[in-house]
């Protein structure tokens, strides 16, 4: 099989021009000032946007429980 429209490098440097990673931007939680990726709860409290999403205490305890 011939390869019938060959694409320049340029061509495809252009399309490949959106894959490079982006660096992950980080700030501060504003329950506890833990350092959490924007739009996204905090790991550490389970606090986003001033509300308790996740009780992280109950988490562990389960994640204990089930590891014995």
């Amino acid at each position: 099989m011939v390869v019938r429209m060959r694409h320049t490098r340029s061509h495809t440097g252009n399309r490949r021009s959106h894959h490079a990673l982006k660096a992950k931007v980080f700030t501060k939680c504003s329950n506890c000032e833990a350092p959490k990726e924007t739009h996204k709860m905090c790991k550490k409290c389970g606090f986003y946007r001033g509300r308790k999403i996740v009780d992280v205490v109950k988490k562990a305890e389960k994640k204990q429980t089930k590891k014995k």
